[in-house]
Formats: structure tokens, sequence, C-alpha cells
């Protein structure tokens, strides 16, 4: 699966990540490997410089980097990926990681949690149990004499 002739990487229905605002790098990747893993330079990485994107608009720009900030190198964000033995699969794994990484930084806050109180009945029921529980434990005790 050639990724040739992909426009770019679609994060979502509105923003689509030009493949002429990405890089690749490759090298040997560590691990097993047999005969080829001197040869192969099969680790990719794929690097993205999110501070200079053209398709971000400001608001997202400012989300990105502060929800990334600790991933990103002077605004680029690099992904690396060398799980596979195989180049193409490994390009493939970072491309999804990057799309993934920069949906979820992109994702609107949760709204936050609206604090609320126990009501009348639930206090009530609760404490009814706590004295059953009270009772219950306080028929097991042995008998006092007094």
């Amino acid at each position: 699966m050639p990724s040739a002739h992909r426009p770019g990487l679609r994060v979502s229905s509105g923003l689509t990540i030009p493949e002429s605002e990405l890089s690749w790098r490759f090298s040997r990747s560590s691990g097993p490997g047999g005969q080829g893993v001197n040869t192969a330079d099969s680790r990719a990485e794929l690097v993205w410089d999110a501070a200079n994107s053209a398709v971000l608009s400001p608001h997202q720009r400012n989300r990105l980097l502060d929800r990334l900030s600790g991933r990103l190198v002077d605004g680029v964000l690099t992904i690396a990926a060398s799980e596979h033995r195989a180049q193409l699969r490994n390009r493939d794994a970072a491309r999804d990681r990057l799309v993934a990484l920069v949906a979820e930084a992109l994702r609107p806050p949760a709204p936050p949690r609206r604090p609320t109180a126990p009501t009348r009945g639930s206090k009530e029921r609760r404490l009814k149990a706590k004295q059953r529980r009270t009772e219950t434990k306080n028929l097991r005790r042995p008998p006092r004499d007094s």
C-alpha cells in the first residue's frame, strides 16, 4: 500500500495534513531481524512542524501546542515507529499514530463536572442501613453481665 498517491493525512472531516508538510527519516531498527538487521533501514520517523503548519487555525494551533507541549521540540512533532520489520508497515504505523495523536489533542475539553449534593432521601437510606448493620453486629456480641 504505497503512500505516494495519498493527498495527505486526514485527521478529521475538517483537517487534512498535506504531504508537503510531512518529512520522513529512516534508520536501522533495533531488535531481531536476522541477516537483514544491519542493512535494512526499516525504522521510520515522521516529522511534522505543527507550529508553522498552514492547515491549522490559530485556535487549533494554540490547543495543539498546549496539549502536546511535552512531545514537541521547537514546535516540531516527531513520531518514530520501529515495531515492524518492513519499512512500509512502520510508515503506516507512524502515520496512524500521528493522526490519533493530533485528533486527541484537538478534541474539545470535556465539560466541567457540576458538583451535586446527596438528596435527603439518600442520606436517610444510608443512615438507616448503617443503623441496621450496627444492630446486626450488636446481636452477634456475647451478652454482657451488668
